[in-house]
């Protein structure tokens, strides 16, 4: 019997069993709060009981994990977090459950376009804000396309990286500069850059809190595709039940309504 078969078999067994109450608790990506936030409420949990959800950088919440903290479900902002925390426990599933995109958000004053973008970028006196690589896959992504910059223009990457200011996703090495309000907007408030790069999913909530603040997607030279991943750390039923809720087209909707690309669904049939 082929691999995949009996694995949906599997699958189908586990949703067929008769329902217990169980514990549900999701770890995820800050990034990812207000989506996991819906899907949690939305899931159709029967009897089970589900903790309140952990959301900060990934990396720092893969380890979390990987010192001892009780979780059943991880989702990532990347794909590489969940792999490294299947590494040797071929068990643990890693799933591929949505992909986003990077903006630059920036004030509206600098006139940023797709076509400027880098020259801009590049000028001296502009501050570039960034999360922190390794820590938070946002920082990791945003090195990537300091990257793709240096095969436009030589030189860029090395100028980049040494400009640009790691403000968030470092946990408490970067604490929120505005109390009581979040990381990014605190960059804004606080007059810590310019500009950051940022996921496009977190643009719209971030500009009804500054309508003044501006985006535009990155240009086809400089974009990188996120991967939102996520690993299912052991075999509870509920936990199984939440992934295939997240897989589903009421779970995909919801991520869509969130700003993500769905991965498992299609665009619904014309009438």
């Amino acid at each position: 019997m082929p691999r995949y078969m009996i694995g949906l078999l599997a699958i189908v067994l586990i949703l067929s069993t008769p329902a217990r109450a169980d514990t549900l608790k999701v770890m995820s990506a800050g990034s990812l709060r207000a989506a996991i936030t819906e899907l949690l409420h939305r899931f159709p949990r029967q009897s089970d009981t589900i903790d309140p959800p952990e959301f900060g950088a990934s990396g720092l919440m893969r380890q979390k994990i990987e010192n001892g903290a009780a979780v059943d479900v991880f989702a990532s902002a990347d794909m590489e977090q969940p792999r490294q925390l299947a590494t040797a426990h071929p068990e643990r599933l890693v799933i591929l459950f949505a992909r986003n995109s990077l903006c630059a958000l920036s004030r509206s004053n600098l006139g940023l376009d797709q076509t400027n973008l880098l020259d801009k970028l590049l000028d001296p006196t502009l501050r570039i804000a960034t999360s922190t690589p390794g820590s938070d896959p946002l920082g990791t992504y945003s090195w990537e396309v300091f990257a793709r910059a240096d095969a436009l223009k030589p030189g860029a990457r090395a100028t980049l990286e040494a400009k640009a200011k790691k403000l968030v996703g470092g946990g408490e090495k970067t604490p929120p500069l505005v109390p009581g309000k979040g990381a990014v907007e605190g960059i804004f408030q606080s007059d810590a850059a310019d500009v950051m790069l940022i996921y496009c999913s977190a643009v719209p909530a971030l500009q009804k809190e500054m309508p003044s603040l501006a985006s535009i997607k990155l240009p086809p030279a400089l974009t990188v595709d996120p991967a939102d991943g996520m690993v299912v750390l052991n075999d509870k039923p509920v936990a199984l039940r939440f992934v295939a809720f997240v897989m589903s087209e009421t779970g995909q909707d919801i991520l869509r309504s969130h700003g993500f690309e769905p991965v498992a669904s299609v665009a619904p049939a014309k009438p």
